[in-house]
């Protein structure tokens, strides 16, 4: 894929982040699933949506992909999120053999609340992983997508997200 390419399709995943923060009950991360070239499904984080905590982005956009390929693998795909994805969406793109991950803003432009607080960083998931065959490009639209989320010297938000939080 060209850089021209990642672009453009990066441009579509900050359109539906946008939507997402226009909806209620939706949020301002963006997916998009691209097989050669050509979108394949996207969607925006819809966790309050659909009352479903696994419906980020990328699990949206994963589905809506199968669902319409009829399949459940996704060889050959290229996911475009405006974020780096999350340890539950990188490991669903190594399930349903995502070929390459390009993400906007990464963990190190945006506020902890968007990552785990326990310092796993989600490229190490991919590099201990049984496949070898993932490629992964971060930076793509960097500043225009890390706009979208709080800024690094914000204070985590203290309140009722169970991902944050100790288990009880």
């Amino acid at each position: 894929m060209t850089a021209e390419a990642d672009t453009r399709l990066m441009s579509v995943a900050l359109q539906l982040a946008r939507e997402g923060l226009r909806t209620p009950g939706g949020a301002e991360v963006g997916a998009v699933i691209a097989l050669n070239g050509q979108i394949v499904s996207s969607a925006f984080n819809e966790g309050e949506l659909q009352h479903d905590p696994t419906a980020h982005a990328e699990i949206v956009a994963l589905r809506r992909a199968c669902q319409h390929l009829k399949t459940t693998s996704l060889e050959g795909s290229v996911l475009y999120c405006t974020l780096q994805p999350c340890g539950m969406c990188t490991m669903a793109c190594l399930w349903a053999g995502v070929s390459r991950i390009v993400f906007g803003a990464g963990r190190e432009d945006v506020n902890a609340v968007y990552f785990e607080t326990r310092h796993a960083n989600t490229i190490d998931f991919i590099c201990d992983a049984f496949r070898n065959d993932l490629e992964v490009s971060g930076g793509v639209l960097r500043q225009e997508c890390a706009s979208l989320y709080r800024k690094r010297d914000e204070p985590m938000p203290r309140g009722n997200d169970p991902a944050h939080e100790t288990t009880k």
